[in-house]
C-alpha cells in the first residue's frame, strides 16, 4: 500500500472515495473544491490510477448523439464534453476534435440514422446529413448510403486526464493511496469505517466508484442490490502505421437501438494510431484483459444470477455473432469492411482489450443509465456506462451535491 500521488494524511477523513477511475478522481477533486481544506482520500487497489475501464476504452469525448433528449445521460454528456475539453485545455492535456461519422450501409440503418439525426438536434448538437457522394468526399475510403456528421466528437487519452486529476487532488490537500484494496465498509450512526488490508480510515462520508466491482462493494457495505455486474469484453485491433491515414474522422456504424453497445468503429487516437473496435463478448473474468482469461469466481457469480440467463435468452443471436467475431479475425474484419471495404486481414494487428461493467437487473433488464444508491453516509455509483468518461466531471458534481445534500452551484 502506498501513496503514489502524495503522502497519506490522517486516517480521520471528511470523505473517502473508493476507486481511482475517472469518476472517483473527479469526485474527490470536486469535493475538495466544494470543501477547501477538507481531508479527502482516494483508495485505489491497483498500482496506478485508471487501470480498468477508464484506461481501456476508445478515448472518445462523446457529443451525446444516442441519448434520449432531456435524459440524465444526455444532459451529463453534453455538459461533460464541454467540461472535458475545457479541463484538457486548462491543464495542457492533448486532445483533438476530428468529428464523427455515423455511417448507414442499408435501408434499415438509413431509417435508424434519420432517428439519430432528430435525436441529435433535439440534444442541441451541430450535425449534418451526408449523402453517399458527400460522405465519399469527406472520407474517400468509407462507403455508405448516408452518414451523420457529428462535429463536436473528440478524442483524448483518459489516463492522462486521471493522472492530472490525481495530482490536483493532492495539490488541494487530499491523498491518493495506491495498492489499497478495500476489504470492509462499516457504516455507523456518525461515521463510516473503510478497511483496506491492515489499515483503516474513519470518514464522515464515503463514495464508492467501484466500476467492475460495484456490486461486490455494495454488498460489502451491507446493501442488497438488485443488480449484478456482468462483464462484457471489448476486443480491439489497431491498424499498422502505414494505414494510419485511412480515415480522418471517427467512423461508427449505426447502432442497434436495442443494445447498449455502439458497434465496431474506427478511431484515430491522439497518438496518431487508429484502433478498430470494440466488439462486446460476455467476459469470463471481470479484470482479465488477456484473451482467454478465466476467473471461476466471476463466472460463478453471474452464472448464479437469474438476470444473466434472461439476457442470454433475449440476445442469444447477437451473442453468437459477437463470439464469432472474437474467434475469427475474418468475421471481425467483415464488420469493418461494411463501411471501409479496402481494409484487409493483415491490417488487424493485436491490441489490448477493455472490459465494460454492465449492470443487469434480476429480471434481465440491462441498465442503460447511471445508477446511484445511497445510505445516510455512503453513496455508491453502481452503474456508470459510456459516456461516463466524457461525463465524469458533471457526474462528480451530481455525486458531491447528493453527498453534501445541496444543489450544484454554477456547474
Amino acid at each position: 500500500m502506498r501513496a503514489g500521488y502524495g503522502r497519506c494524511v490522517a486516517n480521520v477523513q471528511e470523505a473517502v472515495v473508493v476507486g481511482g477511475g475517472i469518476v472517483g478522481l473527479a469526485t474527490a477533486w470536486r469535493l475538495l473544491q466544494a470543501r477547501p481544506g477538507a481531508a479527502v482520500t482516494v483508495l485505489e487497489k491497483e498500482d496506478d490510477v485508471a487501470r480498468h475501464q477508464t484506461g481501456h476504452n476508445s478515448g472518445v469525448i462523446h457529443a451525446g448523439v444516442y441519448y434520449a433528449p432531456g435524459s440524465l445521460k444526455a444532459r451529463l454528456c453534453r455538459a461533460g464534453a464541454a467540461a472535458t475539453k475545457e479541463f484538457c485545455t486548462e491543464h495542457g492535456i492533448g486532445f483533438r476534435v476530428p468529428g464523427k461519422l455515423v455511417v448507414a450501409t442499408d435501408d434499415v440503418e438509413v431509417g435508424r440514422l434519420e432517428g439519430l439525426q432528430e435525436r441529435s438536434r433535439a440534444n442541441g448538437l451541430d450535425v449534418e446529413w451526408l449523402g453517399a457522394g458527400a460522405l465519399r468526399e469527406r472520407e474517400p475510403r468509407v462507403t455508405g448510403r448516408a452518414a451523420l456528421l457529428v462535429r463536436e466528437t473528440g478524442i483524448v487519452d483518459y489516463r492522462q486526464v486521471c493522472r492530472k486529476l490525481a495530482e490536483l487532488v493532492v495539490e488541494a490537500g487530499g491523498s491518493v493511496v495506491l495498492g489499497a484494496r478495500v476489504t470492509g465498509i462499516r457504516e455507523s450512526a456518525g461515521s463510516v469505517e473503510v478497511v483496506a488490508g491492515e489499515q483503516a480510515w474513519t470518514a464522515r462520508r464515503v463514495v464508492v466508484c467501484g466500476g467492475l466491482q460495484a456490486d461486490r462493494l455494495a454488498r460489502l457495505s451491507g446493501l442488497r442490490p438488485d443488480f449484478q455486474i456482468v462483464p462484457f469484453r471489448g476486443e480491439y485491433h489497431r491498424l499498422p502505421d502505414s494505414r494510419s491515414d485511412v480515415v480522418e474522422h471517427l467512423v461508427y456504424p449505426v447502432p442497434d437501438p436495442a443494445l447498449p453497445f455502439l458497434g465496431v468503429h474506427l478511431t484515430p487516437m491522439v497518438d496518431g494510431t487508429v484502433t478498430v473496435g470494440p466488439n462486446a463478448v460476455l467476459g469470463l473474468s471481470r479484470e482479465g484483459y488477456r484473451k482467454g482469461a478465466l476467473s471461476a469466481r466471476d463466472v460463478a457469480t453471474y452464472a448464479r444470477f437469474p438476470g444473466t440467463w434472461k439476457v442470454a435468452r433475449s440476445y442469444w443471436r447477437t451473442g453468437v455473432d459477437e463470439v464469432r467475431g472474437s474467434l475469427s479475425r475474418r468475421a471481425y474484419l467483415r464488420l469493418v469492411q461494411r463501411y471501409c471495404p479496402e481494409l484487409e486481414l493483415a491490417d488487424l494487428l493485436p491490441s489490448e482489450a477493455g472490459i465494460r461493467a454492465q449492470a443487469v437487473l434480476r429480471d434481465g433488464t440491462l441498465v442503460h443509465d447511471f445508477l446511484l444508491e445511497q445510505t445516510d453516509r455512503v453513496l455508491h455509483v453502481c452503474n456508470a456506462p459510456s459516456p461516463a468518461a466524457t461525463s465524469a466531471l458533471p457526474i462528480a458534481d451530481l455525486v458531491v451535491a447528493r453527498l453534501l445534500d445541496q444543489a450544484p452551484a454554477g456547474r
